[in-house]
């Protein structure tokens, strides 16, 4: 086989086993165990929160993302339909009026601003106690009979 036929299917290759990776892996930051989790916890919908700073946030699904803006203090926000790079956004920015987050506001990704549809607090206390009985019933020894 000639020298550059072989360059050439070398480098073909290379490239789908790159774009194979790339298609696989994917740019979404949604976790879909967490994402049923936190729905699993969420309360009833609610019109405002209060927070004087976001610290984090998670992307749980095509037009829904969990804000922190506490250790303990979550809220899981869905935004129209409309927005279209919500999961695979590496920042997003939320608005706020006087440092509330209401229904009013919207989520920005990128250059797109979403506007929030619903806010439901998320029972953060109740969620740590439930995973944590978890581990501590797969600790447990089994018993013999």
């Amino acid at each position: 086989m000639n020298t550059s036929i072989k360059s050439s299917l070398l480098v073909l290759v290379a490239a789908l086993a790159v774009l194979s990776a790339c298609e696989s892996g994917g740019l979404a930051r949604v976790k879909p165990p967490y994402s049923q989790a936190y729905l699993d916890y969420t309360g009833a919908p609610i019109k405002e929160f209060h927070s004087w700073r976001l610290d984090s946030w998670e992307a749980v699904g095509r037009n829904k993302l969990v804000v922190w803006s506490s250790t303990n203090e979550a809220y899981l926000l869905t935004v129209w339909d409309t927005c279209q790079n919500l999961q695979f956004a590496n920042h997003v920015g939320v608005s706020s009026t006087m440092h509330s987050i209401s229904t009013f506001e919207t989520v920005r990704v990128g250059r797109e601003r979403c506007p929030i549809s619903e806010i439901r607090p998320i029972d953060i206390k109740r969620m740590k106690a439930d995973r944590a009985a978890q581990v501590a019933r797969a600790n447990q020894p089994s018993k013999v009979l």
